[in-house]
C-alpha cells in the first residue's frame, strides 16, 4: 500500500481529536490510522471514545499487529511529550472505572474542557449518553451494533465490484445515514443535544464522536465538532495553532496526493479485501 508518510512531511497541530477506532473489530482501519499518526503530531491528543471495542472483543478475540501498532504509536507520542487524554465511550466503557488514572502516560477522563489557542471553551465528550438507544435500551444497542457489522460486510462486497469496474471506494452505510429520514433526524437531534450540553457547561462548543459522522457546524451559536471514525470515513479533527479547526478526511487526502497512476491502487488498498475481514 502507498502511504502518506511517503508522500508528505509531518504536520504539527496544537491538538488532535480522534474517536471511534474500534480496535478489536475486524472493520477497524488500523493501518490507515498508523499511517495518519506517522505524519501528524500535536501537543495534545484527545482519544474521544470507542478507541478499543470491548463489545466485539467479548464476542470473539481479534487483535492483529496493526492494532498493536496504533497503541504503540500513541504511547510513543505520550513518551515524547504529547499530552494524551482518553475520554471513554460506550464500547470502551470499562475505562470509565478509572477516571484520573494514567496508563503509560495516557490520562483517563470521563469528560474534559478543552481551551483553544484563541480562548474558546469546548466540552470534550464521547456522546453516547445522548443516544436514546444506548442509554435506555442496551439490547437494542447491541442489535444495532450487529446490524452495523452486517452493513460493513455488505459494503465490502459492493466495493469489490466497484473496484473491478474502476470506481473508487464508496460507503453504503454513510450514504444511508444521510439519505434515510430517521437517520437524518437522529443525527440532527444528537447534534442539538450535545450543543445544549456544552451550553450547560458554559462552553462555546462541543467535541464528540459516537455516531460516526464527522462534522464541523454550529447549532444556535454553539460550535459542534464530531471527529467521525476510523471504520469507514477515516477522519480526525485538528486544532491549528491559531485555535481554528480542520476536519481531515484521511483516505481522500491520501488519494489526492498520490501520483495519478497510483490513485486507483490506493483506493483499492484502503478498503478491506473480503467480507470476512469486515464481519
Amino acid at each position: 500500500m502507498a502511504t502518506m508518510h511517503q508522500l508528505t512531511t509531518a504536520r504539527h497541530f496544537r491538538t488532535l481529536f480522534i474517536s471511534d477506532v474500534h480496535l478489536g473489530s475486524k472493520a477497524a482501519q488500523a493501518e490507515l490510522l498508523v499511517d495518519f499518526l506517522r505524519v501528524h503530531d500535536a501537543e495534545k491528543i484527545y482519544l474521544v471514545g470507542d478507541i478499543v471495542d470491548g463489545w466485539r472483543l467479548k464476542r470473539s478475540w481479534h487483535w492483529p499487529q496493526a492494532h498493536n501498532d496504533v497503541v504503540q504509536k500513541l504511547l510513543r507520542k505520550a513518551r515524547k511529550g504529547a499530552s494524551v487524554i482518553y475520554v471513554p465511550g460506550n464500547h470502551d466503557e470499562f475505562l470509565r472505572d478509572f477516571p484520573g488514572q494514567h496508563f503509560g502516560g495516557v490520562e483517563v477522563k470521563l469528560t474534559d474542557i478543552h481551551v483553544t489557542a484563541d480562548g474558546r471553551r469546548f466540552l470534550v465528550i464521547h456522546g453516547d449518553a445522548f443516544d436514546v438507544v444506548v442509554r435506555n435500551a442496551r439490547v437494542i444497542a447491541y442489535l444495532g451494533d450487529w446490524a452495523y457489522d452486517a452493513a460493513i460486510a455488505i459494503n465490502v462486497v459492493f466495493n469489490v465490484v466497484r473496484r473491478r469496474l474502476g470506481f473508487p471506494y464508496w460507503s453504503i452505510s454513510s450514504w444511508a445515514k444521510l439519505k434515510v429520514k430517521n437517520a437524518v433526524n437522529f443525527i440532527g437531534a444528537f447534534e442539538t443535544a450535545l450543543a445544549e450540553e456544552a451550553r450547560k457547561h458554559d462552553c462555546e462548543g462541543v467535541i464528540c464522536g459516537h455516531i460516526h459522522h464527522a462534522q464541523l457546524t454550529t447549532h444556535d451559536g454553539i460550535e459542534y465538532v464530531n471527529t467521525g471514525d476510523w471504520v469507514e470515513s477515516c477522519t480526525a479533527v485538528a486544532e491549528r495553532h491559531d485555535g481554528s479547526f480542520e476536519l481531515i478526511r484521511w483516505t481522500e487526502t491520501a488519494r489526492e496526493r498520490l501520483p495519478k497512476g497510483e490513485r486507483e491502487a490506493y483506493a483499492a488498498d484502503t478498503a478491506p479485501s473480503s467480507a470476512a475481514e469486515a464481519a
